[in-house]
């Protein structure tokens, strides 16, 4: 991963149970100049891909059809592999072991989605 802040060919994983907010996210990711791993749209394939791809960062939906990420984001943490929670619900990592993790609010900009990503990229 680039110390510069820089998008260009980062590996982003994409759980987003949704298939519109999903491909919408892809097409920003890609004007970015990201590489799209997964999308993942449920649990069991998000922790497969968390578990076994080459990630630079994660975009994760904070809910999966009513199952929350979490145990997905303690495998990326483990790992070493920074993260972002997507959420339309508010802050949902105020507590525990994903405190300070940072939250996209739904719906996002591409230029909220950019900023964040820089930020992770660091």
């Amino acid at each position: 991963m680039s110390g510069s802040g820089s998008l260009e060919g980062l590996k982003i994983l994409v759980v987003e149970d949704e298939m519109l907010v999903s491909m919408l996210v892809e097409d920003m990711l890609g004007d970015l100049g990201c590489t799209v791993v997964g999308p993942a749209a449920s649990l069991e394939e998000a922790l497969a891909l968390a578990q076994d791809s080459e990630i630079d960062i994660a975009l994760l939906d904070v809910n999966l059809a009513g199952k929350a990420i979490y145990p997905v984001a303690d495998v990326l943490k483990a790992r070493g592999v920074r993260y972002v929670f997507a959420s339309g619900y508010g802050d949902p990592n105020t507590d525990g072991p994903h405190q300070g993790v940072p939250t996209l609010q739904k719906p996002f900009r591409m230029g909220d989605l950019e900023q964040v990503l820089r930020g992770l990229a660091r």
